[in-house]
């Protein structure tokens, strides 16, 4: 079942990049974003990793991104390292809060994604080298996006429509500079049908 913006979040505890146990409950107090990604080798995902890490400063401090990926810590290892991102990146191999979450998959999302979005994947596979050359995970989950605000309320919840489809850097970077003293009211729900 999908979330929607009033609810709070639950304590996600998964294997983080760095190697330790990552908690949610570590970064309470902070505004964030809650990505969920598709497999580790996915070209569009990485793309969207390698934009949030290199324009994270844009964000402004007490603001942060916890990012989940369909995957084995070992395999996302082997493809997710390369982005050097200042923030947690998850391992979710068993897809306990992908269910959680209530994250969709998607024939129709996978094959629009890779229709609509051909200059990206282009880019991503071509320009960025990020080549899907083994898949791990599964190959129809669809990216959701969720911003959180410091008491751990669901402000907007993003389901993407397509593979590629995430809530565009702007709306992430205008919640993260937003002040902490907004009263704590859902922003949006972004409902798509597949």
């Amino acid at each position: 079942m999908r979330r929607t913006p009033g609810e709070k979040v639950t304590n996600i505890i998964l294997p983080a990049l760095d190697g330790g146990m990552f908690k949610l409950d570590s970064i309470k107090g902070r505004r964030f974003m809650l990505s969920f990604l598709r497999f580790a080798s996915c070209p569009f995902c990485n793309l969207r990793m390698h934009e949030l890490a290199k324009r994270f400063n844009e964000f402004g401090e007490g603001f942060t991104i916890v990012a989940i990926f369909d995957s084995s810590l070992e395999n996302l290892r082997k493809h997710a390292e390369k982005h050097q991102a200042p923030f947690p990146i998850l391992a979710d191999e068993k897809n306990i809060f992908y269910k959680e979450y209530g994250i969709e998959h998607s024939v129709a999302g996978m094959f629009k994604g890779m229709l609509t979005r051909m200059p990206s994947l282009l880019r991503a596979m071509l320009v960025k080298g990020y080549l899907p050359l083994v898949i791990k995970g599964s190959l129809t989950t669809m990216p959701a996006d969720f911003l959180v605000d410091e008491n751990g309320v669901i402000q907007t919840a993003y389901y993407g429509k397509d593979e590629g489809d995430h809530l565009p850097f702007e709306r992430v970077k205008a919640f993260s500079l937003a002040a902490k003293t907004m009263k704590a009211k859902p922003v949006s729900c972004e409902l798509c049908s597949h």
